[in-house]
């Protein structure tokens, strides 16, 4: 089956060589020195409109399904994964809004003039979001935020911020319930009044910062509450209901570090000579570079299956953590196995390959870990232990 239309083609091409041609050089001189993603790159993103492909037409968006999202995130993941991880902080980012949030912010959202972050994780609640401690206090005609919150990429950067809050007590039979999501406008480039913050010291991931984050008494209006009309869980099955496509996402971007890391190699095994021939002629290296080429378009197909399934509406969970699993532990080998190509220079920051192979290594932890998939997969085949 070819999901390849011409249309899909001409979409892949376009970010294929804005992505060679404006990601990777910025790319190649920031992240070494851990410099932030520019606001000129951002703008020339806004204007091909990769941060409003999910947002509806009437919003100002390209209307275009999970399968155009990951083609784009696929090819700037190529160039920076950070710059292929930014589009999702647009997009909508998670929904949620009412119609008169929907009006006001979509249309900026999708010029890439208004992108958040969002607060879900806490020191003791990662994998298991139901854990959440961080409180929202109703008091009179605003909510009274309390808690800390861990790995807030972009909280700095962002014009927004949705944070899921506990709102009521824990039920041990229902520890997913009594969530709910905040958001709240920021001045971007700083942390308002009422909330604190330190940035986290990544070895990879550059290009924003990544924080921990203290709420004392920050207020948020009504408004801000949202599916405030829905149940008392809605807090945590918005959390999870965009999962699939964020792991298609996920997929995305491991994918395009592997293939930058098989590109980087074969062309350096082209040009390395050893032993009087360029080592693409041993053995050795030549059925390494064909292992690596094989799992990347295994990976790749597996999250076309994944993205054709969320466009035409069928449930696919176990699949979509099939895809993330897959894609981060195959991204991980290929672009350890691109650095072992490049011999000593890999182990350098000369070259691209060492980012590759320090951005795959998150791809196993974030979006829901690698054992978190094996979870997911597991229950569905076996069912709940």
């Amino acid at each position: 089956m070819s999901y390849m239309t011409e249309e899909r083609l001409l979409i892949q091409k376009t970010a294929r060589d804005f992505s060679m041609k404006e990601v990777l050089p910025v790319a190649n001189e920031l992240d070494k020195v851990k410099g932030d993603i520019p606001m000129s790159l951002r703008d020339k993103m806004g204007e091909l409109g990769y941060f409003g492909m999910r947002i509806p037409e009437k919003y100002g968006g390209l209307a275009l399904g999970a399968f155009e999202y990951i083609i784009v995130a696929e090819e700037l993941a190529r160039g920076w994964m950070s710059v292929a991880s930014i589009i999702a902080r647009g997009n909508g980012l998670g929904g949620g809004y009412s119609e008169e949030q929907r009006q006001k912010y979509l249309p900026r959202m999708a010029r890439g003039e208004f992108l958040g972050a969002v607060a879900l994780s806490e020191p003791e609640a990662g994998s298991d979001l139901a854990n959440v401690s961080c409180r929202a206090t109703r008091d009179g005609d605003e909510w009274v935020l309390n808690g800390s919150k861990m790995w807030c990429t972009f909280a700095d950067g962002a014009d927004f911020m949705t944070v899921l809050c506990r709102i009521g007590e824990v039920d041990p039979a229902r520890r997913h319930a009594g969530t709910s999501m905040f958001f709240f406008e920021k001045e971007r480039g700083g942390l308002p009044p009422g909330i604190n913050g330190s940035p986290i010291n990544k070895i990879g991931y550059h290009g924003w910062k990544t924080w921990e984050l203290h709420f004392d008494n920050f207020r948020v209006p009504l408004s801000g509450h949202l599916g405030a009309d829905r149940a008392d869980d809605s807090g945590f099955k918005s959390a999870m209901g965009f999962l699939e496509t964020a792991r298609a996402h996920t997929a995305a971007r491991s994918i395009g570090l592997a293939r930058g890391g098989l590109e980087d190699a074969t062309n350096y095994a082209k040009q390395r000579v050893q032993f009087g021939k360029p080592i693409a002629s041993f053995q050795a290296i030549r059925f390494k570079l064909a292992e690596m080429a094989a799992e990347i378009e295994a990976a790749r197909q597996l999250n076309y299956f994944v993205c054709d399934a969320i466009d035409t509406g069928r449930r696919c969970d176990k699949e979509s953590s099939m895809a993330k699993w897959f894609a981060s532990e195959m991204s991980e080998r290929v672009t350890s196995n691109a650095l072992q190509i490049h011999g000593g220079y890999g182990y350098t920051t000369d070259l691209p390959v060492e980012r590759y192979w320090r951005d795959a290594r998150l791809t196993k932890i974030f979006e829901g870990t690698s054992e978190i998939q094996l979870r997911i997969i597991s229950d569905r085949i076996i069912g709940d232990r």
